[in-house]
């Protein structure tokens, strides 16, 4: 009788057991079956979910076959707690078990934003804002020139603030590997003046062959104790930093001392007046050697350089002929 009870006992833990392992292979299966979607698709995990709610969502989307299949396959595979927020490329046909891989992976998708150069710190925020990619505030406006413009690489989802310090440390490496790489006898103490003379240099010019020509100039000037004269310096007193002024400068702002106005002022401005790029930076550290004092646009993009005031007031009227020709072709094109 115990004998008998004892063989249909094991025979029918055999039987749960097969079961159970066809359960389980049958869900396998499952798992490594194709999806029935034919187009790769976005899905994203978001913060705070649980493998219930990703689950629900990837059967509502007719991502994955069935909740429940897919849901007791991550428990089972231990990536239940795994699940990496941010979103995710899903390839199509892909199988649940192809699909659980993806979203614990954490490779999320990446997205550019790009900072260009000679923006104000101010501008760089109100640009950051205005990114939908990005989260958070930023709590303050940075220091003019200590952010680094590039293109960075972000999730969705990363915070304003982390991609400020991202910059930040960006800037200041540059700084400090082009500081200690600087010409000798440069009239700049700091990574301060540095940043402030590549400041400028990065608003006077975007030609990339003529930017040590320019940074001689306001070597030079400095080094001579002469004004250094430029209008980006008057137009930022003007509006600290907080957007373009979007006409020309009146006599009178050229005349009225601000922190930042070199016409008025000596030597260098009390802080940069935007953020410079890498390519400014070094410009300023390593000018070229030149007797140039003065410069002014040639009406190609670039600059005429000068060292006498002779050659300087020559190349003015250069300039004022190409001016005056631009505005007779604007009227006539108008008249037509």
């Amino acid at each position: 009788m115990v004998r008998h009870f004892a063989s249909n006992a094991i025979t029918l833990l055999i039987l749960a057991m097969t079961l159970v392992g066809g359960i389980i292979a049958w869900g396998g299966s499952q798992m490594d079956k194709p999806g029935d979607f034919s187009d790769d698709v976005v899905f994203e995990v978001k913060p705070g979910e649980t493998l219930g709610s990703v689950s629900k969502r990837l059967d509502e989307g007719g991502l994955i076959s069935s909740e429940k299949i897919f849901r007791l396959g991550t428990r089972y595979s231990g990536n239940a707690q795994n699940l990496k927020l941010g979103e995710y490329k899903v390839p199509a046909f892909a199988s649940m078990n192809e699909i659980m891989d993806i979203i614990v992976s954490g490779k999320s998708l990446v997205y550019q934003v790009t900072i260009p150069e000679g923006l104000t710190s101010f501008q760089v925020v109100a640009r950051m804002n205005e990114e939908p990619l990005l989260t958070g505030e930023i709590l303050e406006i940075p220091p003019e020139g200590s952010l680094a413009p590039n293109t960075y690489s972000v999730n969705k989802g990363d915070t304003r603030a982390s991609l400020i310090r991202r910059m930040t440390l960006a800037q200041h490496k540059i700084i400090t590997e082009a500081w200690a790489l600087r010409a000798e006898g440069l009239p700049l103490a700091t990574f301060d003046d540095a940043l402030t003379l590549a400041s400028i240099i990065e608003k006077e010019t975007g030609v990339n062959s003529e930017r040590e020509l320019v940074a001689s100039v306001f070597i030079n000037r400095l080094n001579l104790g002469m004004k250094l004269q430029t209008d980006p310096t008057v137009i930022y007193g003007v509006t600290k930093g907080k957007g373009n002024l979007g006409r020309g400068l009146r006599q009178s702002e050229l005349r009225t001392k601000t922190e930042w106005n070199t016409y008025v002022i000596e030597g260098l401005p009390v802080t940069p007046i935007a953020n410079p790029g890498k390519a400014a930076i070094e410009a300023a550290l390593n000018p070229a050697t030149t007797n140039f004092v003065f410069f002014v646009a040639d009406g190609t993009g670039g600059h005429a350089f000068a060292e006498t005031i002779g050659q300087h007031n020559k190349n003015v009227r250069a300039w004022r002929k190409i001016e005056a020709k631009k505005r007779a072709a604007e009227a006539a094109a108008k008249d037509e």
